[in-house]
């Protein structure tokens, strides 16, 4: 528990720091490239068991590494855009809702236990998504809604494929440098589209993005580590395990965006919020 814990605390930081990528206006692309590059380097630097970075394709885990990749790389700069364009609380709800996703394949691919109580949770779970992230009419930026729905299927892909081959292919010795591979190969698909926005307008790296992504990096980096520390734990199913840490991300997320950012809620997104807190909790107790 004490994994999961930190966990839920790193995965906070990081839409915390998006939201302030936003009002100092960091080049969000850049930010994350250098993110990665860090977290990359930390990977490599707390690895138990060296691997030579020659031999890194041999590794059964790494197919699955280059998915996670691009993922990573995708669903990052749309988690950024979300939290700038509809606040930190929605961007969590949007980001961790998406555990119907790795329940639904839990039950499919591990014989995890599926209840009507987990099938309401999970129904309810999506209600919340739609219902937090919708605005008024007055206020709504064209394409808002698509980045939270964007940012729920993606999430949920992420977290799928991490436990699957989590559990399949890597060594327990190896989680660091598999988390450092996944960074590596994000980084190279970020350079490689910098690179190609650069053909169209080339612009200075700029020192306040590299600081920023130096300090998106670490917590990224260890947010991930401690999940799938915390998936080791033959004691959890995986889909209680992702859904506690997730409702937990959703109430602190929650209370920073009230609280910190003094984040508005409509009706509607307040229902939205106390749906998702219901919801996940239900498809614990199930």
């Amino acid at each position: 528990m004490f994994y999961l814990l930190l966990s839920i605390l790193f995965s906070s930081g990081l839409f915390v720091i998006f939201k302030y990528f936003g009002i100092y206006k960091v080049d969000v692309l850049k930010a994350i490239i250098v993110n990665y590059m860090v977290a990359f380097s930390l990977g490599f630097l707390f690895a138990e068991r060296k691997i030579p970075i020659t031999e890194i394709y041999t590794q059964n885990w790494f197919p699955g590494a280059l998915v996670l990749g691009a993922l990573f790389i995708t669903i990052f700069f749309v988690m950024a855009m979300t939290a700038q364009k509809n606040g930190v609380s929605v961007t969590s709800i949007a980001g961790k809702m998406s555990v119907v996703v790795p329940v639904f394949f839990g039950v499919i691919l591990y014989n995890e236990s599926v209840t009507f109580l987990k099938i309401t949770g999970i129904i309810i779970a999506l209600i919340a998504v739609y219902l937090s992230s919708v605005k008024d009419e007055k206020s709504e930026n064209k394409g808002t809604l698509l980045l939270p729905v964007l940012l729920f299927l993606g999430s949920g892909a992420i977290d799928t494929l991490i436990k699957y081959i989590q559990s399949t292919y890597v060594d327990d010795r190896d989680i660091s440098i598999f988390s450092g591979t996944l960074f590596g190969i994000a980084f190279v698909f970020g350079i490689v589209i910098l690179g190609i926005k650069s053909l169209k307008k080339s612009t200075p790296f700029g020192l306040k993005n590299v600081i920023a992504g130096i300090v998106l990096g670490v917590p990224n980096y260890f947010s991930i580590i401690f999940l799938i520390k915390a998936l080791q734990n033959k004691n959890f199913e995986s889909s209680t395990l992702f859904t506690v840490n997730n409702v937990a991300i959703v109430i602190v997320s929650t209370l920073i965006g009230l609280l910190l950012f003094k984040e508005k809620f409509s009706v509607k997104n307040i229902i939205g919020v106390a749906l998702a807190i219901l919801g996940i909790v239900i498809v614990a107790i199930a």
